[in-house]
């Protein structure tokens, strides 16, 4: 059967003692929020400190802005008044600004190029609050999330309809359920993730990140999850609706986004292995220009999967409906350019047929003399946003020895997360050092911790998709690394240094993004977001409203941000997202008043279309 959805003068207390105070101030009124969404349990105890006060007026006395009061009073009285942002309209309730439907068929459809970012113009921008469905509630949390989604907060059926004999989603009652079915795995991701683990080393932690093309509901990734493998599924905004935010409503890693024209948002030698299960990509078209790009993005030694058309046409062509020497034709060109890329064939069982990259162009002895025509002649970087995807094959990185794997030698994971990257190890990273490496993650170690004084819900399940919008070299991540949660790791494009390559080395999983714009996700599909040193980043770059935002679009109803900046910049977001319907309290850096960091922590309202209620006290 489906579920249904104290003293007036703070000097006189020690640091330690105001940090747990404030800490527990808004862990009870986070705890608050989520029994009022309908999913959280009561607790009687929590309940009668809340109902008490249990001294959390306290926080008002111990706040960033008594250190500073004059000076926070004076910014603030010599400005306008905090301007309030009002609702969008119902019809915005989903709205993706750069995957907007109506928008994309304005652009060509040859290579999907109509399905890839297309963002509004500065006048076309929305300044509104984008608004949750009524009726919307606080997903499951995992695991029972992965099988159960209310209905309510992605309202759409036609997928139950379309996709009915193949197992991959149902509508019972007030929710939907994901028994874990597939185009190609009718009976279970499980049992389908079995057939591939008999190849590819799947248990042993040798493969941590996965690629799914095409991902559907995300259910591979999913069920890779309890084998320790994470997954970045993408799926176009298309007719199938809301595929990718069933995914983030299930609490899975996902983006909207499409093999097209440009490079996939992912640095090079990112993946240790990628997956398509009927996913529809002409492989073999192009010249094999997206096989090319798969292979771009896959480490040396990583495996690509196929499964579905057109793998054992022989079989299987009158049942797909489709001629022969079409299929035949479809998988000689898959054949051709695999070998071009010097990919070994591993396994062709039934519908499923596994290649694996080389661990470096020495072990490829298959390649004619003048093969290095088809190598990229522009230097190898991970500059990749916007950049039109290319018709050649990207080099490895130079080995000393034939059995020597390009770019470096992973350790399995979890090992692989403290482990130094190779990208740091090999001084890839111009000014990262090891031990600035080591440094990094002590220092994260160190705010995660004091974060969770101040958040006790942080690693209880409670928030489950993250988000780190300038993600650094995935410390934050690393440090907060667990089962119950996921942190999508945001490199912006306009970092002094990119390092997302280094982040997947850790076994760790993220994208490029220029902040300035919408990122690819659907409204209301993380849990948390972390910005460190965001707003500094892109001061005079784009306008700090646009950015805060899109943080609202995408943040949950009673979903948490984490702010760490300078006081100043912190300053005027705070009085920014005053208008915003987000509770909001600055506390001081973990090493006192003094440090010129602080933290600003908010919480946002509950609130739904066609109402201004709020679950604010």
């Amino acid at each position: 059967m489906a579920p249904k959805p104290g003293s007036a003068d703070g000097r006189t207390r020690s640091s330690f003692q105001i940090f747990i105070v404030i800490g527990l101030c808004l862990f009870f009124y986070i705890l608050g929020a989520w029994q009022r969404s309908g999913f959280g349990k009561g607790d009687s105890i929590a309940m009668e400190i809340t109902k008490t006060g249990s001294d959390c007026n306290i926080v008002s006395n111990l706040n960033f802005e008594n250190h500073h009061g004059g000076e926070v009073e004076t910014i603030d009285e010599s400005k306008s008044k905090t301007k309030m942002f009002e609702s969008c309209d119902a019809e915005y309730t989903d709205y993706t600004p750069c995957q907007d439907q109506k928008r994309a068929m304005t652009f060509p459809r040859n290579d999907m190029i109509y399905r890839e970012r297309h963002c509004p113009v500065e006048e076309e921008k929305l300044h509104c609050l984008i608004p949750a469905p009524k009726g919307y509630v606080t997903p499951f949390t995992w695991p029972k999330s992965r099988d159960y989604v209310p209905f309510a907060n992605a309202p759409y059926k036609s997928l139950t309809v379309e996709k009915a004999v193949q197992n991959w989603i149902q509508y019972e009652g007030n929710v939907f359920r994901f028994p874990g079915g597939g185009t190609q795995f009718p009976q279970g991701a499980d049992k389908y993730i079995d057939q591939l683990a008999a190849v590819v080393p799947i248990k042993d932690g040798t493969v941590r990140t996965a690629l799914d093309t095409g991902c559907g509901v995300a259910s591979w990734g999913a069920y890779l999850l309890s084998r320790h493998v994470l997954a970045m599924s993408f799926a176009p905004r298309d007719s199938h609706e809301a595929q990718v935010q069933f995914a983030l409503e299930r609490g899975v890693p996902a983006v909207i986004g499409v093999l097209g024209t440009v490079k996939l948002p992912y640095p090079s030698r990112a993946f240790d292995m990628a997956h398509c299960s009927r996913c529809l990509i002409p492989w073999g078209a192009n010249d094999g220009k997206y096989l090319m790009e798969v292979d771009r993005v896959l480490r040396p030694g990583g495996y690509w999967v196929l499964s579905g058309p057109p793998i054992n046409w022989k079989t299987n062509y009158k049942s797909w409906q489709r001629p022969r020497e079409e299929l035949e034709e479809e998988q000689r060109k898959i054949e051709e350019v695999a070998k071009l890329l010097c990919w070994e064939k591993k396994s062709e069982k039934g519908e499923i047929a596994i290649w694996q990259k080389r661990v470096n162009i020495d072990s490829c002895r298959d390649r004619q003399d003048d093969s290095q025509d088809i190598f990229c002649k522009s230097p190898v970087s991970d500059d990749v946003w916007y950049e039109k995807m290319e018709t050649c094959i990207t080099p490895y990185p130079n080995v000393e020895s034939s059995d020597e794997a390009a770019g470096g030698e992973l350790k399995t994971f979890p090992a692989r997360l403290y482990a130094v990257p190779p990208r740091i190890s090999s001084g890839s990273v111009p000014g990262i050092s090891v031990q600035a490496y080591q440094e990094d993650n002590n220092k994260w170690k160190r705010h995660v911790k004091a974060y969770k004084k101040i958040n006790s819900l942080l690693d209880t399940g409670r928030y489950r998709n993250i988000m780190d919008m300038n993600a650094g070299l995935g410390s934050f991540a690393a440090a907060l690394e667990s089962s119950k949660l996921w942190v999508m790791n945001v490199m912006p494009t306009i970092a002094e240094k990119n390092t997302l390559g280094v982040i997947y080395e850790r076994g760790l999983i993220g994208i490029y993004h220029d902040w300035c714009e919408a990122f690819s996700t659907y409204p209301r599909t993380y849990d948390l977001i972390h910005a460190h040193g965001l707003f500094s980043l892109y001061q005079d770059k784009c306008n700090m409203e646009d950015i805060l935002l899109e943080m609202d679009r995408i943040l949950r109803p009673e979903g948490a941000v984490i702010f760490r900046d300078e006081v100043d910049v912190l300053i005027k977001v705070k009085k920014m997202i005053g208008g915003m319907r987000w509770d909001t309290k600055m506390v001081d850096h973990e090493d006192g008043p003094l440090v010129p960091e602080k933290v600003l922590i908010a919480v946002k309202q509950y609130w739904v279309v066609g109402g201004k209620n709020s679950t604010s006290h």
